[in-house]
């Protein structure tokens, strides 16, 4: 058993301020605030194990929001000179030790970090210096392959992702067509496995499946804004990126298909549901 992780554990026994639990590290205390509505000696909950601020092994009910060896996005809460404190659903913020930032936190902003176990303080942090952390082998992928994204970092090419909380991977600049920030979890694909191991992704899926999608898009605006969208196949790239969040190019692809459909017609003001 490690700090961390979640366990099934018995109530041995019932204090005045909470329970403790049955485990091999010994009886942990289960702090009455923590307590279902309902229990009862003998029976087992699902805890957290954790450190309190005064250091003492501890169990909670509460869900923070990743376990030990996870990759999340957490925003800073507070700092000092020895590291930044971020806010991860526990009374107890994760900490971020300054030598352990790729770059100064900032209060307010997130920051993707792995949950490390600290054997000199046996305690758990959070370490943003991530490339060592991840797999290099990438046989378990397949190009076209749908994935989770955690994005992670922006570079002067684009977005880098962790991928299933296992890989890392890069969005070009160029094929991003919608908002995207530090810490979002988004749907995306594998675009291509590079020889040097090296990971491109995509947002959308290529092919077919892209301009289904695409259509699909603009099928849901038309029926959200009274049937009309004031956009041509002459718009301006931005215009329909700022509308629909994709390239004139898809937009050009879905309108021929939801033109050839029956679906729009298309006039010199802009695209009308039929």
């Amino acid at each position: 058993m490690t700090i961390g992780e979640y366990y099934n554990l018995k109530i041995a026994r019932e204090v005045d301020f909470g329970v403790y639990l049955e485990s091999e590290l010994g009886d942990i205390l289960l702090p009455q605030k923590y307590l279902p509505e309902e229990y009862e000696v003998g029976g087992s909950l699902n805890v957290f194990l954790y450190k309190d601020s005064e250091d003492r092994l501890i169990a909670t009910t509460l869900e923070p929001t990743g376990k030990l060896g996870d990759f999340v996005a957490l925003e800073t809460k507070d700092s000092n000179a020895h590291g930044a404190f971020m806010e991860w659903g526990l009374e107890k913020d994760l900490f971020v030790p300054r030598s352990e930032q790729h770059k100064p936190f900032q209060l307010g902003l997130k920051y993707v970090v792995k949950i490390c176990f600290d054997y000199k303080t046996e305690r758990l942090i959070g370490v943003s210096k991530l490339h060592s952390f991840f797999d290099q082998d990438t046989d378990g992928l397949r190009g076209g392959e749908e994935v989770e994204l955690l994005i992670y970092d922006q570079t002067d090419l684009g977005y880098m992702a962790v991928i299933n909380q296992r890989y890392s991977g890069l969005i070009y600049v160029n094929e991003v067509f919608e908002q995207i920030q530090i810490g979002d979890i988004k749907k995306g694909y594998i675009k291509l496995i590079r020889e040097d191991g090296k990971i491109d992704l995509r947002l959308k899926p290529a092919g077919l499946n892209a301009i289904t999608n695409d259509a699909s898009k603009v099928l849901r605006y038309l029926e959200q804004n009274d049937g009309f969208m004031p956009l041509t196949d002459s718009s301006s790239p931005e215009s329909i990126r700022s509308l629909l969040q994709m390239s004139k190019k898809s937009f050009k692809k879905a309108l021929g298909n939801l033109y050839r459909d029956k679906k729009v017609r298309l006039g010199k003001e802009g695209v009308r549901l039929v």
